[in-house]
């Protein structure tokens, strides 16, 4: 089936611009003109990626991202004209998957998109790709990833620790599954980044630095501790306690 994307911004020409593009690729789309708008959009019908514009009247992107963080982990591209540094790192630790600034090209625009519902994927080559995964039986139907108190569900795309769901983004997931293959292996950022995300795709080292500290943050909330900082090399999974 075709994916959807909710597109939100104010601007009718770049809303159409951002269609456009989006349905050559073969994409669905459905548009959203203020936040309000968009999250009556969503909660009637959750698409499968939110590009979001940060600067929008009444109520923000910003504003919206931490509304739909409360019962959706779908995946969020935030578009906007401030380029400032501490706008990105914000975006990204309150649930943004994905960070683009205007102006930018659709080419651009599409790649995003696809790294960004590729890191989402769950199909069958991703698992076989997977190092730790158990096998199934026939009776359960969830591969899972399991260390550090963390079992992964690569099925439904859920974590949890111990019996205690934990609510990821694509990004988290993704940055979590790359670490639990290898445990006790020292990942370094750039290591991260390759797994994480697709390898055309740059980000900076603030970028992940913002992610794993919103996985410590959610863990941290029911009292978990999974992953441990290397310091001058990076992070690694801890035993969790």
């Amino acid at each position: 089936m075709p994916r959807t994307i909710l597109i939100v911004d104010d601007h009718p020409s770049i809303r159409e611009m951002v269609r456009i593009a989006l349905e050559r690729e073969g994409f669905q789309t459905r548009e959203a003109t203020n936040g309000a708008e968009a999250l009556t959009s969503f909660r009637g019908a959750p698409a499968d990626l939110i590009v979001l514009d940060i600067s929008m009247p009444e109520l923000d992107g910003l504003s919206v991202c931490r509304e739909i963080r409360k019962f959706s982990t779908a995946p969020i591209l935030f578009v906007s004209s401030r380029d400032e540094e501490v706008d990105r790192i914000i975006g990204l630790e309150i649930g943004g998957d994905d960070y683009l600034t205007k102006p930018f090209s659709p080419r651009e625009l599409v790649a995003r998109v696809k790294v960004i519902l590729r890191r989402f994927d769950v199909s069958s080559n991703a698992l076989k790709d997977a190092g730790a995964i158990k096998e199934s039986s026939p009776e359960d139907t969830h591969a899972t990833m399991s260390g550090a108190g963390v079992t992964l569900n690569l099925i439904r795309c859920e974590a949890r620790w111990k019996d205690t769901p934990v609510v990821l983004t694509a990004t988290e997931f993704a940055i979590l599954k790359a670490m639990m293959r290898w445990p006790g292996k020292v990942w370094s950022r750039t290591e991260l980044m390759d797994k994480a995300w697709d390898m055309a795709t740059t980000v900076s080292d603030r970028t992940i630095d913002s992610h794993v500290r919103r996985l410590r943050q959610k863990f941290a909330a029911i009292g978990a501790s999974p992953i441990e900082t290397v310091h001058g090399f990076g992070y690694k999974l801890s035993d969790g306690r």
